[in-house]
């Protein structure tokens, strides 16, 4: 899938950096630092795939193979969503034979999902509405809407 920006994009990606910026220099170093890897931490929560693979290692440790079969999507893309869970601590592994397992580092990602699934629930429509957000593909299409 190919995105083009427009001016639009620009000009938000423009103000997102001088507000950032701005933030930068209003707060102490160390507690910038904390935001911005605070943000990181969510980013790592930003994708789709990536909360499904989280959901099916909640039922238990998975190779990349189970994954794959579960997601249906091919195993560099699978391979990568979990390198990026690795990388930000929420998923671990353990070598069974030849196989590498995945499985959840921390039970309190348990906990992470299901708070954002009941926010989302009480907070549905506006999700749906919200403009300020960037979606590469949008979740109504997803759903078939």
């Amino acid at each position: 899938m190919v995105i083009i920006y427009g001016e639009t994009d620009i000009l938000m990606s423009q103000l997102q950096e001088n507000a950032m910026s701005a933030l930068r220099k209003l707060v102490p170093q160390e507690e910038f630092a904390l935001l911005e890897l605070s943000s990181k931490f969510f980013r790592g929560l930003g994708d789709p795939t990536r909360l499904k693979i989280l959901e099916l290692l909640l039922e238990g440790e998975k190779s990349v193979t189970d994954l794959v079969q579960c997601l249906r999507i091919q195993q560099g893309r699978v391979s990568n969503h979990l390198a990026c869970l690795k990388w930000c601590g929420y998923v671990t592994t353990a070598s069974k034979g030849r196989y590498t397992l995945y499985r959840i580092a921390d039970q309190r990602v348990k906990r992470i999902l299901l708070l954002a699934r009941q926010m989302v629930a009480k907070n549905t429509e506006h999700l749906w509405a919200c403009t300020r957000i960037a979606e590469t593909q949008g979740p109504r299409a997803a759903m078939g809407r």
